[in-house]
């Protein structure tokens, strides 16, 4: 088999293809992407040399490169897109021309193949928006309640993913994960600042009180999942993937303090992010009882293994401090 993934030097995308080497050493992968500051190809220097694997540096609006790419696989992972909703909230423009404009010119492309090729959209669990304390956990079937331009950009781009199967019959599945972390994580996000920013001796930003929820979850545990689906699931559905770890911005703050043995003192409380959403919860009974698929790492092993790979790849983070 032969694979197109958008978005590959980035965090998942990375990990996903070196996972999916170990798995099928015979497939042939094709890594697009742009290189913006959170795609680097530092991330797969342990792949690099692998004469199945291909770099193509390009953009996924570029209509010709992404036709001539697609013309050449039977499979589209699509993780390409801008995701910290920080920086959305300053600018949409980046969010919506990648997220959206880019994820309908891969599905174009690919119905346009005379034989389409089966292609996995990778979302978010940001897109059903915003629960209280005491909510159910989003499922598969929860309403799109995007509240972010991030969230928003993402919501229309699953739209689109939908719209290609039922309009086109084109062969799609799509994943909303939880949040992830593990190592390669650009420092922009909770952990990876936190943790990097203890190794500066600097404080950590916490918004408000530290009170909101997420649900986390281990790189390698998502990426197990989106193969799961790619390999079992059913064409046309979407599949949640969550960690099984609620978690408030607080808890997690305290917990990476005792493993680099710091005190309270460096959590500095700041003005609380717009919009904030207090909490994300995934269940994911569909992929279990479907796919035989639960997370198999615990947070308290993720986090450990996590905090102990910044701590060793110092040249890899320092320079984008």
């Amino acid at each position: 088999m032969k694979l197109l993934v958008t978005g590959g030097a980035g965090f998942i995308g990375s990990h996903f293809i070196r996972q999916w080497f170990l798995v099928h050493p015979d497939d042939e992968i094709i890594n697009l992407d742009i290189l913006t500051y959170a795609g680097r190809l530092e991330n797969l220097s342990d792949v690099e040399s692998n004469p199945k694997y291909r770099f193509v540096k390009g953009d996924i609006c570029d209509e010709k490169l992404v036709a001539e790419l697609i013309e050449e696989v039977d499979l589209v992972v699509h993780f390409a897109a801008e995701s910290h909703v920080d920086r959305s909230i300053e600018s949409s423009k980046d969010f919506i021309r990648s997220n959206v404009e880019g994820t309908r010119v891969l599905l174009e492309a690919a119905r346009k193949k005379n034989i389409p090729p089966r292609f996995h959209h990778v979302s978010t669990d940001e897109v059903f928006g915003s629960l209280k304390l005491d909510d159910k956990k989003f499922t598969e079937l929860s309403s799109y309640d995007p509240r972010s331009p991030y969230s928003a950009s993402k919501a229309a781009s699953d739209h689109l993913a939908r719209a290609y199967f039922h309009t086109y019959g084109l062969p799609i599945t799509i994943s909303n994960c939880s949040n992830n972390y593990g190592p390669y994580q650009f420092p922009e996000k909770l952990i990876p600042r936190f943790v990097t920013n203890i190794l500066l001796d600097k404080k950590l930003p916490l918004y408000g009180q530290g009170e909101n929820v997420r649900d986390w979850i281990y790189v390698i545990d998502h990426v197990e999942g989106i193969m799961k689906v790619i390999a079992q699931g059913r064409i046309g559905e979407t599949y949640c993937l969550g960690g099984d770890n609620e978690l408030n911005n607080l808890t997690i703050a305290k917990e990476i303090l005792k493993l680099l043995d710091k005190d309270e003192a460096m959590v500095e409380y700041v003005a609380d992010r717009l919009g904030h959403d207090l909490r994300y919860a995934i269940d994911y009974t569909k992929a279990r009882t479907e796919l035989n698929w639960s997370p198999n790492t615990t947070f308290t092993e993720g986090l450990k293994h996590t905090t102990e790979w910044y701590k060793n790849n110092k040249t890899w983070w320092q320079s984008l401090i």
